[in-house]
């Protein structure tokens, strides 16, 4: 079940992972490199949206010295939780909203039974539980609320993504005993 923690952190419900670097950082346009995913949340899923909301509205009350020492009008400020119909023409964005989250420090990952996971085992398609922390930001005029990526459960996998997270043994199969490739 989705929760909130501290009034901006937010533990989702089941959501599909996409565009995912959580093995290993990666930089954008030169900048910080950073770890990094697109959480895509069903529309259906109210829990989620709701308490992302109320921390969006949180971080917003929690951010008024960045902006000035006035709350702003939520209208002029740059939100993270999109929409998918309107933002991606992708079909795994239909009817759903999207996050995208990233953080310097390397997510912890586990498994469906909240054992300690190799990162890897996270990929564009899967299907996971995420922590996500929303702050203030004002940045060269600016001014928006964040989506840090905090840990990642994952649950169970899907189709995957923009052709990734096809194994070895898929493209070739298995060996055969008798591949001699140096005769």
């Amino acid at each position: 079940m989705a929760k909130i923690i501290n009034g901006t952190r937010v533990v989702t419900n089941e959501i599909r992972a996409s565009y995912v670097h959580v093995a290993e950082p990666q930089s954008v346009n030169d900048g910080d490199k950073k770890y990094s995913m697109s959480v895509i949340i069903p529309k259906s899923d109210k829990d989620t949206i709701d308490l992302i909301n109320k921390a969006i509205d949180q971080a917003i009350t929690d951010g008024i010295t960045k902006f000035g020492g006035k709350r702003p009008n939520k209208a002029v400020l740059k939100l993270p939780l999109r929409d998918g119909d309107v933002e991606r023409d992708d079909e795994a964005y239909q009817d759903a909203y999207f996050i995208n989250c990233n953080n310097k420090t390397a997510p912890q990952v586990v498994d469906a039974k909240r054992r300690p996971a190799d990162p890897g085992i996270i990929y564009s398609g899967c299907y996971c539980k995420v922590s996500i922390s929303f702050f203030a930001f004002s940045v060269n005029g600016n001014k928006g609320i964040a989506a840090g990526l905090g840990n990642i459960q994952f649950l169970r996998d899907g189709e995957p993504l923009g052709g990734g997270h096809i194994s070895a043994a898929d493209d070739f199969g298995e060996a055969e005993e008798d591949d001699d490739f140096l005769s």
